[in-house]
């Protein structure tokens, strides 16, 4: 399948689009930014970015006594959040309930599931917007692995992701990767997950050369794919990370342990607590553990 051509120079546009967005949504009140406070705990080789929750959140609804019709947020899109459109595919909008600052959300300009596997289109737009601004795509597959929306949708957070001086707090993990061929393993990590480098080449070919390892990755992690309705589909939740130089695929048990919710990325080393009893749990069980718990086995461990 040949890819949609991306809108011309959106690489040198995107980030000052980003900004300037940033502040006419948070001047009219279309983006709602969650206060966090940061504190971080040190697991496994990792400087864990812990953000607690500071600003008050909506309380949850009672649930209603029948179902709700589904409401897709992207379609319509809100206007004051919409930054740019990045193909005949893909258009980017900023996260309305943003933890992170310029956190941003890339969609699908038609419906298509979340589980729906990723495909040629989607790195494209993905890599577009990696190589506008040093950041980390990440992408939840599924809600038990933290997706909030069953609307496809890629994301991008600016880097650093805490202020423990590193870019990345499992930085030092990446460095110790071990391969076997084309496909490797973080020994720090004890849960099933793939790991990949990526080699730098030209923008029209990073997401050719993601998309290969994409499928490498699920091969890995034993994440065949389902037809469903004529589409791919994974068989099971995941979470994926991915930088122009490396991507990490973790597949997953469950949405939450002991209350904490995890998507893509506490597996960066960056966790989101909603309270400060949230905050002494995680202390107590440690940050790795709770990674393990939503995770699978690590079959190679014994």
């Amino acid at each position: 399948m040949s890819t949609r051509p991306l809108k011309p120079g959106i690489a040198g546009t995107l980030w000052p689009a980003i900004v300037a967005q940033t502040a006419r949504a948070l001047e009219c009140g279309a983006l709602r930014p969650i206060e966090t406070v940061q504190a971080t705990l040190a697991d496994s080789g990792v400087r864990f970015v812990v953000r607690q929750v500071t600003s008050l959140l909506r309380k949850p609804s009672a649930p209603p006594s029948s179902p709700q019709p589904f409401v897709d947020p992207f379609l319509p899109h809100d206007p004051d959040l919409f930054v740019a459109d990045l193909s005949a595919t893909h258009f980017a909008l900023l996260n309305k309930f943003n933890v992170i600052d310029h956190h941003l959300l890339i969609v699908t300009r038609a419906f298509e599931p979340q589980q729906a596997l990723l495909d040629l289109d989607d790195f494209t737009a993905w890599f577009a917007c990696l190589s506008a601004f040093d950041g980390l795509g990440f992408y939840n597959g599924g809600r038990e692995a933290g997706a909030s929306q069953p609307h496809k949708h890629l994301q991008i957070v600016p880097l650093p992701l805490g202020d423990a001086g590193q870019a990345l707090p499992i930085d030092p993990l990446i460095e110790a990767a071990t391969f076997e061929g084309s496909v490797g393993t973080l020994p720090g990590l004890p849960f099933r997950h793939a790991f990949a480098r990526l080699t730098p080449v030209p923008l029209a070919q990073a997401a050719t050369q993601a998309l290969q390892r994409y499928r490498l990755l699920l091969d890995a992690v034993g994440l065949s794919a389902v037809d469903v309705g004529g589409r791919a589909h994974q068989c099971a939740p995941y979470n994926l990370l991915v930088t122009p130089g490396w991507m990490l695929l973790v597949p997953r048990s469950a949405e939450k342990a002991d209350g904490i919710a995890v998507n893509s990325l506490g597996f960066a080393g960056s966790l989101f607590v909603r309270d400060a009893q949230q905050l002494e749990t995680l202390r107590h069980i440690g940050p790795m553990a709770l990674l393990r718990r939503v995770g699978l086995p690590r079959v190679d461990i014994a």
